[in-house]
């Protein structure tokens, strides 16, 4: 059988203080790896990783916004400092803000752009190198069934998710030769903070659940399982795609 135990990799997960990305790393941390949490709000991260100690496994915390550049960078050195070189990337650190494109400004659009698309640039581009050094390496990029279809209001969304889908088939074909594979996944609707507004609108939220085949919204665990298998050894023939997790959704 081939190998999903993580035992001895390093895994990054960026958004790790909440929802799907606090989820993937507490499943990779069960699954053997000694992950590194990132995100904006150093009290929320520090209790993820409290937590993920507490039940025996292994886990650092790093305040850092992932679309500042010199953040990116410091945080690459602590991270090799604290923990050594990563072994996994999981770009999991987004936003949305939602409003028709013509009631957008710039600094919205671009503060959407910089998080969900300059933050995946930036990250990669720093853990990338240590991952040549090693001649193995995981890249997963967090998108969206936003960035196959989407709904209105969603412009700057779906624009930055789509933008993750070609950056992914791009790396993909660039580190082929080092043994690093990159890989996006694309979740459709889970009960996380960021899916909040709809959860709370009933008639956004009929209309969601009239949209999903299989019938319910997705459970955050069945992220954080797919995200160690795209993770693991067992993964390593997959490369350059994207894998749907929406109960149907996109399949209409």
């Amino acid at each position: 059988m081939l190998n999903q135990r993580l035992d001895g990799r390093l895994a990054v997960v960026t958004g790790a203080s909440k929802g799907l990305g606090k989820q993937m790393a507490e499943s990779l941390a069960e699954a053997g790896a000694t992950v590194a949490l990132v995100a904006r709000s150093g009290d929320l991260l520090e209790s993820v990783c409290a937590g993920i100690v507490s039940r025996g496994g292994k886990a650092f915390a790093f305040v850092a916004d992932v679309s500042v550049e010199p953040q990116v960078a410091a945080l690459a050195a602590d991270i090799r400092r604290r923990a050594g070189v990563p072994d996994v990337l999981i770009n999991n650190a987004g936003i949305n803000i939602r409003r028709p494109l013509h009631e957008y400004t710039l600094e919205e659009w671009r503060k959407v752009m910089s998080t969900n698309l300059d933050g995946p640039f930036l990250c990669a581009r720093a853990f990338v190198p240590g991952m040549i050094e090693k001649k193995f390496g995981r890249i997963i990029s967090i998108s969206s069934t936003m960035g196959h279809v989407s709904l209105p209001q969603r412009a700057a969304y779906s624009s930055s998710k789509f933008a993750v889908l070609g950056m992914t088939k791009a790396l993909a074909l660039e580190l082929a030769p080092y043994n690093i594979t990159a890989n996006a996944i694309s979740p459709g609707p889970f009960a996380t903070e960021i899916a909040r507004v709809v959860m709370d609108d009933p008639v956004q939220l009929a209309d969601f659940n009239r949209r999903i085949p299989l019938g319910r919204w997705g459970k955050v665990e069945e992220i954080g399982a797919l995200a160690v298998y795209l993770s693991s050894e067992a993964s390593g023939f997959i490369t350059g795609t994207d894998i749907v997790i929406d109960g149907g959704w996109t399949a209409q």
